[in-house]
């Protein structure tokens, strides 16, 4: 029974000894193959050049948009921090006086004495 390139390729590849038939059968099998995978590769459409070109320039273009867009938004972020910052401040200062004029209240003497 003659068997399948396939088949043979198989059995070579797992170290089986092939007779010297088989080897040429093997060979002829391997030819084939890659004479239809040069066939396929000729049918393959070859990319266009100045397409890819465009397209690479098209997306440089995009990511440099994209980069200002970005850099946009950092110094914004930075410009909302700053302020996020001096508002604390303030609230903060807002809040210590708040707090010091709560404690002077009782030194400044009860309700009954100043309606006395």
């Amino acid at each position: 029974m003659k068997q399948s390139g396939l088949e043979l390729h198989d059995r070579f590849t797992r170290g089986e000894s092939l007779t010297p038939e088989e080897e040429a059968e093997l060979q002829a099998w391997y030819a084939q193959q890659h004479q239809e995978e040069l066939e396929e590769l000729k049918l393959s459409p070859l990319p266009d050049l100045a397409a890819l070109q465009d397209k690479v320039h098209q997306t440089l273009k995009q990511l440099t948009e994209l980069l200002e867009v970005i850099g946009r938004l950092q110094a914004e972020n930075a410009e909302l921090r700053q302020q996020n910052a001096q508002l604390r401040a303030q609230l903060a200062e807002q809040s210590t006086a708040r707090q010091q004029a709560a404690r002077d209240l009782p030194r400044q003497g009860s309700y009954r004495s100043a309606w006395r």
